[in-house]
């Protein structure tokens, strides 16, 4: 629904755009396509290193390892491997539920899910090239820390510390 609900509101602004002015309306939607044939190349490498990921670190190997038991050990090895991995959110959520039926303990899935969301280590080639080397290290840098502090406090409010 929300999705719908989006490309409605995109398509009645399109509408509007095209309106008020053809020239400008065109103009900006060769602009877009030029851009998304720029980033398109890139962004299929990304799709393709992410299904071999979620081929090798299927459910069942990730909540082996990353166990209630595993500790803070599980929660930095979650959080390397929640950086690596680009899944959207709507199969993230899923995912991590899948993950704690499976054994997995909430604080190393906060922390997998807070770096998945978080941190491209993946998409770091293409943040690079739009917002630059620097910003874009020190923003998956702190993203990083946060997801081990998103895992501290969910260990403290669920009980898992």
């Amino acid at each position: 629904m929300n999705n719908f609900l989006l490309y409605t509101i995109t398509i009645v602004l399109l509408l509007v755009s095209y309106f008020k002015d053809k020239k400008k309306t065109f103009q900006a939607l060769k602009k877009a396509w030029r851009s998304f044939e720029n980033i398109l190349p890139e962004f299929l490498g990304v799709i393709m290193l992410v299904g071999i990921l979620l081929s090798v670190l299927n459910p069942p190997v990730i909540s082996k390892i990353i166990g209630k038991e595993s500790g803070w050990f599980g929660v930095i090895l979650a959080g390397i491997v929640g950086a690596i991995t680009l899944i959207p959110g709507f199969v993230a959520f899923p995912t991590a539920a899948m993950l704690l039926q499976n054994g997995a303990g909430y604080m190393q899935i906060g922390a997998f899910v807070s770096a998945l969301m978080m941190v491209g280590v993946v998409t770091m080639p293409v943040e690079t090239r739009y917002f630059g080397k620097k910003l874009t290290l020190l923003r998956n840098i702190l993203a990083f820390l946060f997801s081990f502090i998103v895992a501290y406090i969910i260990g403290k409010v669920v009980g898992g510390l």
